[in-house]
């Protein structure tokens, strides 16, 4: 079991204080390879890099955070003690705080800081996660506690300060920022950002080029702001304690005399009581995604604009609303570290609160209060808009969560089709190249998955109803699911030399995986079939899936050296991660036989690596989401392997970036030769066990 790590100080030299590195921090449940700061978009996605390529290991004090593709998103934090500043967060420049502790939930990150043996700080991010409440998830804004009591007995002065740059809105640091300062009629004080000239739909870099940014705290007598270039406003602060409450109107590119945008907080003499200062951070767009649909190409505002009537207005609700906030993440953070732990054990537990935040912080509502949608980027491989087998591994903990969502994500794919934009027979793979242009693929020339995306979206759907008991779904899109069950029937069972999900292996042809999904797709279409009350296409439909069943296991086991599946059929040097499998299990569906179960289960063991078993016999690397999925349906004593496995890459992974789900299943690094996956939403599918219950 991996649960708690204190970092030697050799680990730190580069970037750490004297006193930081002789001290150490301990780490719990684990040191993550990055850690989620405020993670709640596509565009609202920082985190601090911990892993040795590119981290400090986990020092909120010495780092710049950063995007989750790697560019800076510097946020400032100072204090000043008796005259004497000391950073807390990023890299401003003043010696850094010394970190004691470092732990994590699945929508928090405290760090406890010591401050020259005289105050300590207990600083924690919260990304809320609401799926029962539309109207809060719609916000994509984060929190930022700050607290500070004396630890010595002394009184001490104690003035606080923190700020973000012009670095967060916009990818191109050559395009010109503009700013403002506001107060709202709830008295919150804001900092308004945003890139000067506004491009709606598009990225650099990943980032968003529209959109206002707003960094927040209350309005209170003992507070005082100002913006301007880096060395001006920080240099304000550390010579004086407080800032001057100017205003730099001098917009320029953001690459130009950095701008940044700072508060600070005198909190006078402070010896036995605590005293807290609470910031917010967010973005605002009013359209969110170009979607193609039942009546063409159309923006879609984000859904937030139907419970707000500004943006303004939004801010103040957010940051009011800490309390209650504060009390429902605590509740979820309970809720998943309890199930998981009596699911999968701790091991289980470290890796489900790691990936909450970062499943979410792919996903945004967008619509109205009369039809909503959730869309999804897949981030960090192809950027894509929905794409099917992207949404298959991360739907695990929609299920567990908030079915409903599935629904959400499923929609926009179902409309898009239904209404004779997509020329093939087959699921399309994804709605569009380039987040956030949802706009389909009119030409058919979509990245050719077809026995994969049929297949997953069969599961999905059947999957969704389970959970909800929506026979309308079921019934409203019955044609398009029959039209992808028939290519099914005719391609699943002995599949042409095609790409699947891991399209990174390369195609193959007899997939073994690949062809368990299209017959197990076939079964949930008669499962739906006979839940519509098409009898006679159920009937037919379970004969045939079940006939292909018997057929496959002749095709893919091998008896020898030990019995398993192989990678293609009748290739019995190979082997593969039967993660398909899952899908049997999730549907109870019951049409593979327990035989099956108990042999892979088996057979995992003895290829077990140091940090989990390889996705297949072409490379040494594996995949963390289908380990999950293999793990859900295998033995006891194989499923404890795999979750001790996933926790100690988890902790030991020497990436500096958030979740990769692709790495060496004996190093723990990067593939060799690979582009850098990371921060994508198919950790989801790290809820695979609790999504069977």
């Amino acid at each position: 079991m991996w649960l708690k790590k204190v970092l030697p100080a050799a680990f730190l030299v580069c970037v750490s204080s004297a006193d930081q590195q002789a001290a150490g921090s301990s780490f719990t449940p684990a040191r993550p390879p990055a850690i989620p700061l405020a993670v709640k978009s596509p565009y609202l996605n920082t985190w601090l890099q911990a892993g040795r390529e590119g981290g400090n290991g986990g020092y909120l004090a010495g780092q710049w955070p950063q995007f989750w593709a790697g560019q800076i998103t510097a946020w400032a934090g100072m204090i000043r003690v008796d005259g004497e500043t000391y950073t807390w967060m990023g890299s401003p420049g003043p010696q850094s705080v010394t970190q004691k502790a470092f732990s994590y939930t699945a929508t928090s990150s405290q760090f406890t800081m010591d401050v020259g043996g005289k105050v300590e700080m207990n600083i924690t991010f919260t990304s809320p996660i609401t799926p029962d409440d539309m109207k809060r998830q719609s916000l994509l804004f984060s929190y930022l506690e700050a607290r500070v009591y004396s630890i010595d007995g002394a009184k001490h002065k104690v003035q606080l300060y923190t700020d973000i740059s012009a670095e967060w809105v916009a990818g191109d640091h050559g395009a010109v920022a503009q700013w403002g300062y506001g107060v709202t009629s709830d008295n919150v004080t804001y900092h308004k950002v945003a890139r000067q000239t506004q491009l709606e739909f598009s990225e650099t870099s990943d980032q968003a080029d529209w959109g206002n940014w707003y960094y927040s705290t209350k309005n209170r007598d003992n507070l005082a702001y100002q913006s301007g270039s880096d060395r001006d406003v920080r240099g304000q602060f550390q010579s004086t304690g407080k800032l001057a409450n100017t205003k730099d109107t001098n917009y320029r590119p953001i690459n130009q005399q950095y701008p940044v945008f700072g508060f600070s907080s005198d909190f006078g003499t402070i010896q036995q009581e605590t005293h807290s200062t609470l910031y917010t951070i967010g973005l605002t767009q009013e359209q969110a995604v170009q979607f193609d649909g039942a009546s063409g190409v159309v923006p879609l505002p984000s859904l937030w604009t139907s419970y707000f009537s500004s943006e303004e207005e939004a801010v103040g609700f957010f940051y009011n609303d800490y309390g209650g906030a504060s009390r429902t993440a605590r509740g979820l953070d309970n809720k998943i570290n309890r199930d998981s732990i009596a699911a999968g054990g701790q091991d289980y537990a470290t890796a489900t609160s790691l990936a909450t935040r970062q499943a979410f912080g792919a996903t945004q509502l967008v619509g109205n209060l009369t039809k909503q949608y959730l869309f999804l980027k897949e981030i960090s491989s192809d950027g894509n808009t929905q794409t099917v087998d992207v949404i298959f591994p991360f739907h695990p903990i929609l299920l567990y969560l908030q079915p409903s969502y599935l629904k959400l994500l499923l929609d926009p794919l179902f409309e898009n089709q239904e209404s004779g934009h997509y020329p093939n027979m087959y699921s399309m793979h994804d709605l569009g190249s380039h987040y956030p242009n949802a706009t389909g693929h009119a030409d058919g020339n979509d990245e050719p998955q077809p026995l994969e995306e049929c297949g997953n979206m069969l599961i999905m759907t059947l999957a969704y109803y389970q959970r909800t008991l929506d026979i309308a779904y079921l019934s409203a899109h019955f044609p398009i699911l029959d039209q992808w069950t028939q290519y099914l029937i005719t391609s699943a069972l002995i599949p042409a030399d095609q790409i699947s999900t891991d399209d990174f292996a390369g195609s193959l042809a007899n997939q073994t995986n690949l062809a368990l999904k299209g017959i197990i797709g076939t079964r949930a279409m008669a499962t739906i079939a006979n839940l519509t009350g098409h009898y006679e296409v159920g009937a037919n439909y379970t004969t045939i899936s079940s006939s292909y069943i018997q057929s496959w296991q002749n095709l893919s086991t091998t008896p020898l050296p030990i019995p398993h599946t192989t990678l293609s059929y009748n290739n019995p040097s190979t082997h593969g991660l039967l993660y398909n499998l899952y899908a049997d299990r999730l549907l109870s569906l019951n049409l593979v036989p327990q035989g099956v179960y108990d042999m892979q289960s088996a057979f995992y063991g003895t290829i077990m690596e140091t940090y989990g078993v390889p996705l297949d016999t072409r490379h040494g690397y594996t995949k963390a989401d289908w380990e999950m999925f293999v793990a859900a349906v295998a033995g006891e004593s194989t499923k404890v392997m795999f979750m001790e496995r996933i926790a100690r890459w988890i902790d030991e992974m020497p990436i500096g970036a958030p979740l990769t789900d692709w790495y060496d299943a004996g190093s723990g690094d990067w593939p060799i030769g690979s582009g850098h996956f990371t921060a994508r939403p198919v950790v989801g599918g790290f809820f695979a066990l609790l999504a069977l219950d």
